[in-house]
C-alpha cells in the first residue's frame, strides 16, 4: 500500500497543480475518479498487467474512457501508460482527493453512531469539530445499532470514541490494570 502510494502521489501532484492553474480542480476530481474506476475494472486488470506495448495499452485504455476523459488527461495516462502505471491510477485519484481537500482547507469526517442523528446534532458536531481542527467540516454519517448509545467520531489521525462499548471498553482495560 505504502508503495502505491509512493509511485502515485507524483501524478497526483502534477494532476492536482495544473488543475489549480487552469482552475478546473473539480473536472480533474471526476476524470482521475473515472479512470480510477476504469483501471479497477475487472475486464481491464488482465490488459494493464499484460504485455501490451504501451502505445497500445494508451489507446486502448483512452479508448475506453472516451469523451470522459480531456486531451491533459490523455496526456497523463498516456505517461502513465509507457512508465507502466496505469494500476495506480486508484491510488493517484485517492492522492488527488487528498490534496484537494487539503487545499480546501477541509476535513472529511465518518461519524458512526448508535441511533439516527438530528440535523441539530450534526450541526453542533460540525462546529465543535471545525473548532478542534480549524478545518471546514464535511459529514458522512451512519449507524451501528451495536454501539448501544453514543457516537465514533473519524477525522483524518483523529478518532474520538464517546460510544458506550468504548467506554466499557476503557472501563474495563483500566479495572484490569
Amino acid at each position: 500500500m505504502a508503495e502505491l502510494t509512493t509511485i502515485a502521489r507524483p501524478y497526483a501532484k502534477a494532476a492536482f497543480d495544473f488543475a489549480i492553474e487552469n482552475d478546473a480542480v473539480d473536472t480533474w476530481a471526476e476524470m482521475l475518479n473515472f479512470v480510477a474506476e476504469v483501471s479497477d475494472n475487472e475486464a481491464m486488470q488482465p490488459l494493464l498487467a499484460g504485455g501490451m506495448a504501451s502505445n497500445k495499452l494508451a489507446e486502448l485504455f483512452i479508448g475506453v474512457c472516451g469523451e470522459q476523459v480531456n486531451e491533459q488527461c490523455q496526456n497523463l495516462l498516456k505517461v502513465m501508460a509507457e512508465n507502466g502505471r496505469l494500476e495506480v491510477l486508484p491510488a493517484v485519484y485517492q492522492q488527488f482527493v487528498e490534496l484537494r481537500l487539503e487545499w480546501a482547507k477541509e476535513v472529511e469526517a465518518s461519524v458512526v453512531s448508535a441511533t439516527e442523528l438530528t440535523a441539530e446534532q450534526q450541526q453542533e458536531i460540525s462546529v465543535s469539530l471545525e473548532k478542534r481542527l480549524a478545518r471546514k467540516i464535511k459529514l458522512n454519517c451512519s449507524v451501528d445499532a451495536s454501539l448501544v448509545a453514543g457516537v465514533i467520531i473519524r477525522a483524518g489521525d483523529l478518532v474520538i470514541d464517546g460510544s458506550v462499548r468504548g467506554k466499557i471498553s476503557r472501563l474495563s482495560d483500566t479495572l484490569q490494570s
